[in-house]
């Protein structure tokens, strides 16, 4: 048995829905690292909260990476699940991330457009500024909330949805997320964590049919709030 409350809490719920707030260094999906992932502490959480014996069904919608906190969708129907697949292919979702980062970008805000390529043996993407072979367009558009001892909080729209793109994309602007060193951070978080948040979320409920906005709380660490109190 696994105790969900230490992976996430939820933000909302409903027959066919679950989004949690998720815990830095909790795996999304399984690995090999053989550690529990997000979906089998979400299947605990609903056998517990609902007494069900036996199998319980839990989709994926999406990602985040281990080391990045916040907002994940989950389908608690094969129903939901493909309806929601349906969404996030035809990007009628808006998602916002909130990002530390070491210095302070050169424009307060802007559209970044690059070309981005993942070496998967080194799990690490390469942006390029133009289209190469097997690289994928990637778009974000970004702002500066706040600036506090050399460091910035962003708030990150992504408009495509690419591996490590926010890691990479604002490493290109010399503001690598604090604690990223795989992104060209100066050191590590003391969790292994990585200052870049899930934080919020906007769509159409595939069932229900009314828009669904939930945002998640920063982590109760530190530096998240200091910037953020």
């Amino acid at each position: 048995m696994h105790d969900f409350r230490q992976a996430f809490t939820v933000l909302y719920e409903d027959n066919h829905l679950l989004l949690v707030n998720k815990k830095a260094g909790i795996l999304v999906q399984g690995d090999k690292t053989g550690d529990v992932p997000l979906v089998e502490y979400a299947k605990e959480y609903v056998k517990q909260a609902y007494q069900k014996p036996g199998a319980v069904f839990m989709g994926l919608v999406h990602r985040i990476d281990r080391p990045v906190s916040g907002l994940v969708v989950l389908a608690k129907t094969s129903k939901a699940l493909e309806r929601m697949n349906k969404i996030f292919q035809t990007r009628e979702v808006r998602k916002t991330y909130w990002a530390v980062v070491e210095g302070v970008p050169a424009e307060a805000e802007g559209t970044l457009i690059q070309w981005l390529k993942k070496d998967e043996q080194k799990n690490k993407t390469t942006v390029f500024s133009r289209e190469i072979e097997g690289a994928l367009r990637s778009e974000l558009s970004y702002r500066l909330l706040r600036i506090m001892e050399g460091k910035s909080l962003l708030e990150v729209q992504p408009l495509t949805g690419r591996p490590h793109q926010i890691r990479a994309q604002l490493a290109s602007l010399k503001c690598p997320i604090v604690g990223d060193l795989k992104y060209g951070a100066s050191k590590a978080m003391p969790d292994a964590s990585i200052m870049l948040h899930a934080r919020a979320i906007r769509f159409v409920h595939p069932v229900k049919k009314e828009e669904i906005y939930q945002e998640a709380p920063v982590p109760a660490q530190g530096l998240w709030q200091s910037f953020t109190n």
